[in-house]
């Protein structure tokens, strides 16, 4: 089966969408609005204005 390019780390509300999501070979979280027929994708970033990046576990090799 084939490894997830996008996981969801949070969302909240079923109208007014906010959902964070990761990518899972960069590490970089995203944050996404939606309400209506509108919506927008965002890197997410820290108070200091850096791209939120999450560490990804090394895939083991397998024998």
């Amino acid at each position: 089966m084939a490894k997830k390019r996008f996981i969801k780390v949070y969302k909240h509300n079923i109208f007014d969408v906010q959902e964070i999501l990761v990518d899972t070979e960069t590490g970089v979280n995203y944050f996404f609005y939606a309400n209506g027929n509108a919506g927008g994708l965002t890197p997410l970033l820290d108070k200091d204005g850096k791209v939120v990046v999450t560490p990804i576990p090394a895939e083991e090799d397998e024998e």
